[in-house]
C-alpha cells in the first residue's frame, strides 16, 4: 500500500486527490516490525477467546448464567480482535484509510457496538455476582441461563442501534481529508458518550463490587471461624465460599479492564493534551489489549477453563460422548 517516493518528498494517501491525506514516512523494517507485531496480537487475541467460546459452548456442565456472560464477553472479545485489531492496525501503521467510506461507517459502528458490548457484559456479570453472593436464596429463581441469554441479546441490539444513530448522523463528516476514517464530534457528543458508555456503567459495576467484597469478606470469616471450631460445613456454606471467589476472579477481569479503558476516556475529553502521538497510540490500543488479556485471567483463575482447553487440544477425548 505505501507509495514509494524519495525520502524528502511529502506522501500522500491518495496521490490523485488534491484533498488527500498525508502520509507519515516509516522505513521498510518500521513496516515489517509493525505488521509482524499486530498480527501476532490479532490471532492472539482470536485463538484465546475462540477456546473461551468452544469451551463454554462444547461443555453442557459450563452453561450456566455467569459462562454466558464471560461466552458473551469472549465474542465480543474475538471479533475485535477478527476484526477490528487488523483494520486498526492497517489504519494506524499506514496513517491512511484505504477501505472507502461505507467500510468506515461499519468500522466505526462495529468497533463501537463491541467495545460497549464488553463494558454491558461486564455490567451483567456485576449483577449477577452481586444476586449470587449477597442473595443466594434468590439467585436461582431470579439469575436463569434462559433470561440471561435474553438480556444479553437484548444489549447487543440497544447497542447497535445506539452506535447508529452515532455514526450515520455524522457520515458527511467522517474525515477532515481524502483518506482518513473517523468522526468529528463536539465535546457534547464525547462528554455525552462518556457518560453513557463509561462512567455509568463503572459507577454501577464500582458500587455492586464494593458491596460483593464486603458481603464476601463476612462470609468467608463466618465460614473460617467454623472450620477452626471443627464444625462441619453445609453445602449453602461452601456453594457461599465458591462464589466468593468467582466474585474475586471476576472482580479482578473488571479492575484490568478499567485500568486499560481510563487513560483512553481521560484522553478523549482532553483532546488539547501535550502528550506525545506514540503515547496517545499506546493508550488507544490498551483498550484492543485488553481483549487478550481476559482469557489469560480465566487460565490462571478458573481450573474449568484450564481442563476444557486440555480437552479441546486433546481432540481425541472432546469428541467422545462422555
Amino acid at each position: 500500500m505505501a507509495y514509494e517516493k524519495e525520502h524528502h518528498e511529502t506522501q500522500y494517501c491518495f496521490p490523485a486527490k488534491n484533498t488527500s491525506c498525508i502520509k507519515t514516512k516509516r522505513s521498510t523494517h518500521e513496516y515489517n516490525i509493525m505488521y509482524v507485531f499486530f498480527s501476532l496480537l490479532s490471532v492472539w487475541t482470536v485463538f484465546l477467546n475462540l477456546l473461551v467460546i468452544i469451551s463454554i459452548s462444547h461443555f453442557k456442565k459450563l452453561h450456566t448464567p455467569t459462562n454466558m456472560l464471560i461466552l458473551s464477553l469472549a465474542v465480543a472479545d474475538l471479533l475485535i480482535g477478527l476484526i477490528v485489531m487488523p483494520l486498526e492496525a492497517i489504519r494506524f501503521i499506514e496513517t491512511c484509510w484505504y477501505f472507502g467510506d461505507t467500510i468506515c461507517r461499519l468500522f466505526l459502528i462495529i468497533t463501537g457496538l463491541l467495545l460497549n458490548t464488553s463494558l454491558s457484559n461486564l455490567v451483567l456479570i456485576a449483577v449477577d455476582r452481586y444476586v449470587a453472593v449477597c442473595h443466594p436464596l434468590l439467585y436461582p429463581q431470579k439469575i436463569t441461563t434462559t433470561r440471561t441469554i435474553f438480556t444479553i441479546c437484548v444489549f447487543w441490539f440497544c447497542f447497535s442501534v445506539y452506535n447508529i444513530l452515532i455514526v450515520v448522523p455524522t457520515s458527511q463528516k467522517t474525515y477532515r481529508c481524502y483518506g482518513g476514517c473517523g468522526i468529528i464530534a463536539t465535546f457534547a457528543l464525547i462528554f455525552t458518550d462518556v457518560f453513557l458508555s463509561f462512567l455509568f456503567p463503572c459507577t454501577i459495576i464500582i458500587t455492586l463490587y464494593l458491596r460483593i467484597f464486603y458481603v464476601a469478606y463476612q462470609q468467608v470469616k463466618v465460614i473460617n471461624s467454623l472450620m477452626r471450631s471443627g464444625k462441619h460445613l453445609t453445602e449453602g456454606s461452601v456453594r457461599r465460599k465458591s462464589e466468593s471467589k468467582a466474585a474475586l476472579t471476576l472482580g479482578i477481569i473488571v479492575t484490568v479492564y478499567l485500568f486499560c479503558w481510563i487513560p483512553y476516556y481521560s484522553l478523549s475529553l482532553t483532546p488539547n493534551t501535550s502528550m506525545t502521538s506514540a503515547i496517545a497510540y499506546f493508550i488507544f490500543w490498551m483498550v484492543y489489549i485488553n481483549s487478550g488479556l481476559n482469557p489469560l485471567i480465566y487460565a490462571i483463575f478458573y481450573p474449568w477453563f484450564r481442563t476444557s482447553v486440555k480437552h479441546i487440544l486433546n481432540l481425541s477425548k472432546i469428541f467422545k460422548p462422555a
